[in-house]
This record gives structure tokens, C-alpha cells and sequence, in this order.
């Protein structure tokens, strides 16, 4: 059994404390900020004649000063929100994914993975924390505490309005709150649901070893966990990410924000499966499940990049003015965050993680699962950040704000995934594919 470390506990309780003493400071920063104040980053950002809007919804409705103003007061007023979404949308994504790639291992009857299937279950574990976290988020929006998604404004889709969108009005029968509210509850509930029921039957698995009923009722759920996460996970990235710029839309999208996700849940899994190792509690984990966890890195690394610049290079070729607005605001506004991402999401993970041998290296892959991890951070920032701040991001309470959101998430998720290992045994000497997983041997 692992025991939770005295000195990681306390780290991961200093980084909670931490990060809302820092998002704390941010969030009085933020609520200072006047009007006076708002003009004048309104006419830095815009200085030079430079109206690239960050919102294709800017576009709509009235477009004199008091309208720009009201909407900068928007987005500055909405940066405490934006960054405790976008932090919160990603460890729920991760765990979420983590959870996926556990089932893919059962579905496929897979014996390598065995070793470190308690790991993937202890990430799952956070499913029900992040998706209350994002839960508050949805009511604190629906109720008009925050203004991250445009169109929850009801000013909108009244066509004797003069803000009326007649995109919007046609998109109001899925973008509306009660069925947005309704969605939210059913990825949370249904995900932490799917958590549940897969650690109890993997329990039962052990406890009632060879027994093939519920065996098979395991794998049954799993492959039922791959049905609703496919489903939920592209489902709630047009919730939670696409729909924040309503009038632009992307078939790539829904699979980019996933694997960015799944890419980093694999880094989770090599950190914390590493830590186990080398703390004594998980010594059946060697270099060829270390290789095999590299490669599922380096391939979704891959995958990620494909999927990014497929979707990229069609709106560049097609240059639809409705359709690029969402890439130059980034380009102008987010360039330092937008298209350097790609040397630590993609260039990174191909130079160092291409050779087999180098997959064997506990510090260099470890060292890449960080870099990893940081960059699809990166890439969730600039799907959230833009349409939800626009300009207005090179401040000190921004800066604050996402360090101490970063913070607070990241403490409260070790916590969570690591007290839950300590309820699990590692080993699931039950599952009849461990004999298979112990001596597994990459062959090249």
C-alpha cells in the first residue's frame, strides 16, 4: 500500500494555500481597476489604428466608444473567471483522459499496461473535485456573476434588441442556459459515475480472482466509458472552449482539445508512475513500461499537431474573413503564447522523444512529461484567454491570477490523486494480464 508522503502532503497543501492567497491578490486588483483605467488599455491595445478584434462578436451591435468601452469592461472584469476556468477545464480533461486511456487498456485486453492501471484509476479519482469546480463556474456564468460566454446574454437573441445576433438566434436551440446547465451536470455526473464504478469493479476483480462474470462486467463498463467519453468529450469542448467564441466553429476542434488533454494525461501517468518507482512503493515498474508511456507521449504529441495544424492551415487557405478573426486576434494579441507553443508542444517531443533508446531514460522523459504538461497549459490559455480577456492580458493581476489558479488546482489535484492512491493497492494482483505486465519486455 502507498503511504502518502508527509513532505509531498505539505508541499501540495502550501501550493492550495499559495495559490488563493495569490489569486486572492489578483482578484482585488482586478475588482480595482476603474473605468479611466480601461480607456487607457483600451487605447494601448489599440494604438497604431490596430482594431483586430479577439471576439468575432465585437463585430456585431453598436461599434461606437461606449460600446467598446462596455465590452473592455467585460473582458477585464472577466480575467479572475478565465483563469480558474481554464486551469479547471484542463485537470478535468486530464483526469478524464486518463480515465479513457485505463479503459482503451481493458477494452484491449492489453498486459504491458497492468502495472500501472492503479495510477490511472488515482488520476480518475479527481473527476468529482474538478467537475464541482466547474460546476461553480457554470452557475457563477449562468447566473451573470461572470461573463466568459457571450452568448448567455438574453439581449442577444431578441431580434427588437439593437445587440440582437442573428447567428446566435439561430444557434440559441443548442447554446441556451438550461440546456447548457443540463449538459454540465451530465459530463460531471456521468464521468464521475464511470470513475466509480470502474475502481469498484477492479476491486471486485481482485478480490474475486478468475472470476470471469466480472471480469467481463469490467470490461463491459470500460468499453461503455469509451462510448460516453467519445460522445461527452466532444460534447463539452463545444461547451466550455469553442462556444466562448460562438459565431466561430471547427470540426478539428472537439479532437484537439482532447488529445492536448490525453497528451497530458500520459505525462501524468509517467510523473506519478516514476514517483511510485522511485519511492519504493512500485517497483514492478521498469524501463519497457517507462519506454511504452514514452511512446503514447511522443505519438500523441504527434497527434496533437496534426490536428492543430490541419485545422490552421484549412482556415488560412480558405482566408474567410468570419473564419480568421479567431487566428488574428492570437496572432496580434497572443503572440508570445500562440505559435511558440509548438516548439514545446510538437519540436521538443519530436527531437527528444524520437529515439527508442531515449524513451528508457527516467530523467529525460520525466523532464519531458513537465514540459508537456506546460505546454497544453499553454495551448488551453490560448483557447480560453482571447475570447475571454481579448487584449488585456499583460497585467500583474493576470499574471497573479493564473499563477495562483495554476497553483491552487494543480495542490488541490495532488492531493486528491494521491491520498486516493493510498486507498488503493497498486498491484492488481486479481487482473488476469499482471503475470504478463511483470515480465513484459520491449523487444527492440
Amino acid at each position: 500500500m502507498y503511504s502518502f508522503s508527509p513532505k509531498l502532503r505539505l508541499y501540495s497543501i502550501i501550493f492550495i494555500v499559495l495559490g488563493l492567497v495569490l489569486f486572492g491578490a489578483g482578484y482585488f486588483m482586478n475588482k480595482n481597476i476603474d473605468d479611466v483605467k480601461i480607456e487607457h488599455m483600451m487605447e494601448a491595445a489599440h494604438s497604431g489604428g490596430n482594431h483586430t478584434p479577439s471576439n468575432s462578436s465585437e463585430m456585431v451591435g453598436p461599434q461606437d466608444h461606449a460600446a467598446h468601452l462596455e465590452h473592455a469592461k467585460l473582458q477585464v472584469h472577466n480575467q479572475p473567471l478565465a483563469a480558474i476556468h481554464t486551469i479547471a477545464v484542463f485537470l478535468f480533461g486530464i483526469s478524464c483522459c486518463a480515465l479513457f486511456f485505463y479503459s482503451i487498456q481493458n477494452a484491449a485486453h492489453a498486459g504491458w499496461s497492468i502495472i500501472v492501471l492503479r495510477v490511472m484509476e488515482g488520476i480518475a479519482s479527481y473527476i468529482p473535485i474538478g467537475g464541482l469546480i466547474l460546476i461553480i463556474i457554470m452557475v457563477l456564468n449562468i447566473t451573470h456573476q461572470g461573463h466568459l460566454f457571450h452568448w448567455m446574454d438574453p439581449e442577444l437573441t431578441d431580434p427588437s434588441n439593437p445587440h440582437f445576433d442573428a447567428i446566435l438566434y439561430e444557434k440559441k436551440t443548442f447554446l441556451n442556459i438550461p440546456f447548457y446547465a443540463f449538459r454540465t451536470f451530465l459530463y460531471v455526473i456521468g464521468a464521475s459515475f464511470f470513475a466509480w464504478k470502474l475502481k469498484s469493479l477492479s476491486r471486485k476483480v481482485d478480490e474475486n480472482k478468475g472470476n470471469r462474470k466480472i471480469y467481463a462486467s469490467y470490461y463491459s463498463w470500460s468499453v461503455g466509458y469509451i462510448a460516453f467519453f467519445g460522445f461527452c468529450s466532444a460534447a463539452w469542448a463545444w461547451d466550455w472552449l469553442m462556444s466562448i467564441d460562438p459565431h466561430w466553429y471547427s470540426t478539428m476542434y472537439i479532437w484537439y482539445s482532447m488529445v492536448s488533454c490525453l497528451s497530458s494525461s500520459i505525462a501524468a501517468i509517467i510523473l506519478i508512475s516514476v514517483y511510485l518507482k522511485k519511492k519504493g512503493f512500485l517497483p514492478q515498474f521498469n524501463d519497457n513500461h517507462l519506454h511504452d508511456l514514452g511512446v503514447f507521449l511522443f505519438a500523441t504529441s504527434m497527434l496533437w499537431t496534426y490536428t492543430w495544424f490541419a485545422q490552421f492551415m484549412l482556415y488560412w487557405y480558405a482566408n474567410i474573413p468570419e473564419e480568421v478573426n479567431y487566428f488574428f486576434g492570437r496572432f496580434k494579441y497572443y503572440a508570445p503564447t500562440f505559435l511558440p507553443m509548438l516548439i514545446i508542444n510538437f519540436l521538443l517531443p519530436l527531437l527528444v522523444l524520437v529515439s527508442s533508446s531515449i524513451k528508457r531514460n527516467y530523467m529525460v522523459v520525466t523532464t519531458m512529461a513537465v514540459i508537456v504538461l506546460f505546454g497544453h497549459w499553454v495551448d488551453y490559455f490560448n483557447m480560453v484567454m482571447p475570447g475571454t480577456i481579448g487584449p488585456y492580458w499583460k497585467t500583474p493581476e493576470v499574471l497573479l491570477l493564473n499563477l495562483g489558479a495554476v497553483l491552487f488546482c494543480v495542490g488541490l489535484f495532488i492531493f486528491v490523486v494521491m491520498t486516493a492512491l493510498t486507498k488503493l493497492k497498486l498491484i492488481p494482483k486479481g487482473n488476469p494480464y499482471l503475470h504478463e505486465s511483470e515480465i513484459y519486455e520491449y523487444p527492440f
